[in-house]
């Protein structure tokens, strides 16, 4: 049975404070590792939950807001919604929590956050999955989500935030029911004290995707830093961001890291498929 979930909040130097839940393993295991998980751009540690009950049974699995989403403080400089700034964020989220060492999973945003982490930090990165995401991001998707976010209007209802949802994602879980889009909304949505409902985030993200100024982060070279971490790669079959000629690039420089193709997802796969699952027990069993 899953114990619940500790709740955490993590003062930064610059006072902003960050949210993150601990899910103790339930299953004491020596030498067992600690999984920290990152959501994409737009999304939320809500997008973990499942995954987090499944591995807490052999792992101490940590699920983390980022800066200006969920329960996490927004930033009050747009600017500050950058890569550098976010690996920072993690790397004092650890040392706060006392972890030396971990395996990330990373969605989208998470994946380029665990990739730059352990290029920097590569003696605390004991593993790598980098969920739909890789060093090089294909035109279409970018373009797509550059146009999207920030821009989602409040709603009035779980159903209409549930279609405004499935509008918005059809193309990525093709074969999602009705039951499906409205818990979907209840992770990427919250209530305002005045019934509206908005998406969970700050949309100034948005614009920092938009305007931003800096210049691109290395991505190959950050992968380059990882030969010596334990990789696993996944794939949506539908995804226009990581595409087919990435990955196999990806694998030519890393021949050892692992691969998982989800069918019917685009981009993102949940992690709550079954071929998502057994790809990822299989990677931490292996290591």
């Amino acid at each position: 049975m899953s114990s619940a979930p500790l709740e955490h909040f993590v003062r930064l130097e610059s006072g902003l404070t960050l949210f993150c839940r601990d899910y103790p393993v339930t299953a004491t295991t020596p030498g067992s590792p600690t999984i920290l998980c990152l959501a994409g751009l737009t999304r939320n540690m809500r997008d973990f939950e499942g995954l987090a009950q499944h591995l807490q049974q052999r792992y101490r699995v940590l699920t983390l807001d980022l800066r200006g989403r969920g329960g996490s403080d927004y930033d009050p400089d747009w600017r500050n919604y950058r890569l550098e700034v976010y690996v920072a964020d993690v790397v004092a989220v650890l040392d706060a929590l006392r972890i030396d060492q971990v395996i990330i999973i990373g969605t989208s945003l998470g994946g380029l956050i665990g990739m730059f982490f352990g290029a920097i930090n590569p003696e605390r990165l004991r593993g790598l999955v980098l969920n739909d995401i890789g060093p090089e991001l294909d035109p279409t998707g970018m373009d797509r989500i550059a146009r999207s976010v920030g821009t989602a209007a409040a709603v009035d209802s779980w159903e209409e935030a549930a279609r405004d949802a499935q509008v918005a994602h059809a193309a990525v879980l093709p074969d999602y029911s009705r039951s499906d889009w409205l818990d979907f909304a209840r992770r990427i949505y919250r209530q305002q004290p005045d019934g509206r409902i908005v998406r969970d985030m700050d949309p100034l993200i948005g614009r920092a995707l938009r305007e931003a100024e800096s210049s691109t982060p290395d991505f190959w070279g950050a992968f380059r830093e990882l030969q010596r971490v334990p990789i696993l790669a996944i794939r949506g079959s539908l995804s226009d961001l990581l595409s087919e000629q990435t990955l196999a690039a990806m694998k030519d420089l890393h021949p050892t890291m692992a691969t998982a193709l989800v069918p019917s997802r685009g981009h993102a796969p949940t992690l709550d498929e079954p071929p998502s699952r057994r790809a990822i027990d299989d990677f931490l069993e292996g290591l």
